[in-house]
């Protein structure tokens, strides 16, 4: 039994005691030693090639803002291309596009292929770009924003950069670059907060928001892109921690600035088609990104709180007592009682579940369904690692957030998180818990 305890969590579990203690951080301001002295201003003939490329799904209504924005651009328009890719958008969106917007090159889908894959296909389209740029189509953006967003990548500092992003009226902030807690839930840094200095300091992130990035195209060939099996949410915090652990480095740019209408494609999809990929594509990510001492660690907790999510929006807890033999009353002594209550069983063999909650499990089943395939997945990504995860974790920021306030979640993250001694391998966090 040892053995095979030692085998499932890598080295043997950690011997249960206190955990050790780490203070929730009240304060934005930036950790220290991720803070960076950026070089300074490129010249205008030293900016690179550019491609920008935009999704949009029956998105006609965030066009003008955002294309009026990208003609503004101070960039020079012999070394800039915007490509659309539109995916299978019938609002009218191709129309608006080619009569008002046909600077932009223009690539329709006959169906929605997801945004990471719309990604890939808008990179592949770009003709001979040296700087990849993927911004949301409900953004607007400054006249600076491409010349500082690509500058870190021309001075060599770095592979990728991410944009300073305002909610779209600008009183909030909605990103300043990203982490994650220890089971892959993305945090964008300062979402909801008030615009303040600590979001003006440049810093090394995890990710790069993919509503507003920029990256090397040849580091982003390197590297293998978006991981079109995400399909969409949770491809850029792949996408940046796969960056990393393959060597190259990604930095927040405070200077380059947009503004965002947030998440306004999702709020028109069923809850349970977003649950699904929201819940799934973190366990994909930490699938493939760990290490193996590391993961062999996280696997447990990770599918175990992923087990008490699905339970919680299940709706089994109202029928709970159904299933327990203490709550069960003695069986009948006849025959034709016997029956009886067979037969009610029969018509009752099945009990629903909430939506959220098949969504979830089928969400699960795409990695444990699939093991094989996510293994050589996995390996294609370690065969090419070139930093260690301690490197990588204080990149995290907030690796202990417990992301639900019900007690059983809470309980089950802090006993795992002790047990699998997850919370002595990575540093404190450096964030205050998120806004909802």
């Amino acid at each position: 039994m040892k053995r095979i305890l030692k085998k499932l969590v890598g080295g043997g579990a950690a011997e249960i005691g206190t955990p050790p203690s780490f203070a929730t951080p009240t304060s934005n301001a930036p950790d220290p030693v991720l803070v960076v002295q950026p070089g300074g201003p490129i010249s205008v003939k030293d900016l690179p090639r550019a491609s920008i490329v935009i999704l949009n799904l029956n998105g006609k209504h965030h066009l003008k803002g955002c294309f009026e924005s990208l003609a503004a651009l101070d960039y020079p328009k012999d070394r800039l291309e915007v490509v659309l890719v539109d995916n299978g958008s019938d609002d009218g969106s191709v129309e608006e596009m080619r009569a008002k917007h046909a600077w932009v090159r223009l690539e329709r889908n006959e169906r929605n292929v997801g945004f990471a894959e719309g990604c890939n296909q808008g990179a592949r389209l770009a003709t001979k770009p040296e700087v990849l740029v993927f911004l949301n189509n409900d953004m607007r953006v400054a006249k600076p924003w491409l010349k500082e967003l690509v500058a870190p990548i021309v001075r060599g500092e770095c592979a990728a950069t991410t944009a300073k992003m305002y909610s779209w009226d600008g009183k909030v902030m909605n990103s300043a670059g990203g982490g994650m807690n220890f089971h892959g839930i993305g945090i964008q840094r300062g979402y909801g907060v008030e615009p303040g200095p600590d979001f003006d300091v440049p810093v090394k992130t995890l990710f790069a928001c993919g509503g507003a990035m920029a990256m090397s195209a040849d580091v982003y060939a390197d590297v293998g892109g978006f991981d079109s099996e995400f399909f969409a949410y949770y491809e850029d915090v792949d996408l940046g921690w796969r960056t990393w652990v393959q060597g190259h480095e990604t930095r927040y740019v405070p200077t380059s600035v947009c503004w965002h209408h947030h998440s306004s494609t999702s709020k028109r999809l069923p809850a349970e088609m977003v649950r699904l990929l929201q819940t799934r594509n973190p366990l994909l990510a930490c699938f493939k990104n760990y290490d193996d001492a590391n993961l062999r660690s996280i696997l447990g907790p990770m599918l175990a709180l992923h087990a008490r999510r699905t339970w919680m929006v299940s709706g089994l807890h109202q029928r709970d007592e159904e299933f327990r033999i203490e709550a069960a009353t003695n069986p009948k002594s006849g025959f034709f009682q016997r029956m009886v209550e067979k037969a009610h069983a029969k018509l009752d063999e099945e009990v629903s579940v909430r939506r959220i909650a098949a969504a979830d499990l089928i969400g699960v089943n795409d990695l444990l369904g699939r093991f094989d395939h996510w293994m050589a997945r996995r390996g294609s990504v370690q065969k090419k690692r070139r930093r260690a995860d301690a490197e990588i974790f204080r990149l995290f920021l907030k690796p202990r957030w417990c992301i639900e306030g019900e007690k059983g979640y809470a309980e089950l993250q802090k006993g795992m998180s002790t047990f699998f001694g997850i919370d002595s391998t990575f540093p404190p966090d450096t964030l205050p818990d998120p806004k909802s």
